[in-house]
């Protein structure tokens, strides 16, 4: 099933819930950078977040330097931003409550 391009203002209703995510100029993707106390607390995170993004099947872009993770979330088949994509933000945001400094 494809999923369906956000318009804007539900973008922006998202975000609004949302803490520490941006969109991007483009208004296609919402990134954020999440900081934790160490490499194996960062490592925790991106597989928590890894099981959730199976499950939905829909798979982040990051970048992972020791102790810091920087996310970028959209759909390609849709050309910007789907529910799924912060159905996986919020997944994220709960894995890095969990063992967070943010």
């Amino acid at each position: 099933m494809k999923m369906e391009k956000l318009e804007r203002r539900a973008i922006d209703e998202h975000l609004a819930a949302m803490q520490g995510w941006t969109l991007a100029e483009d208004g296609k993707s919402i990134s954020k950078t999440f900081k934790f106390g160490s490499f194996v607390e960062a490592f925790g995170f991106m597989a928590q977040s890894a099981l959730s993004a199976e499950k939905l099947n829909h798979h982040p872009e990051w970048f992972n330097v020791y102790s810091r993770v920087d996310v970028t979330l959209n759909t390609h088949d849709a050309g910007g931003l789907t529910e799924l994509d912060f159905k996986l933000a919020k997944a994220m945001d709960k894995a890095a409550g969990l063992n967070t400094n943010n």
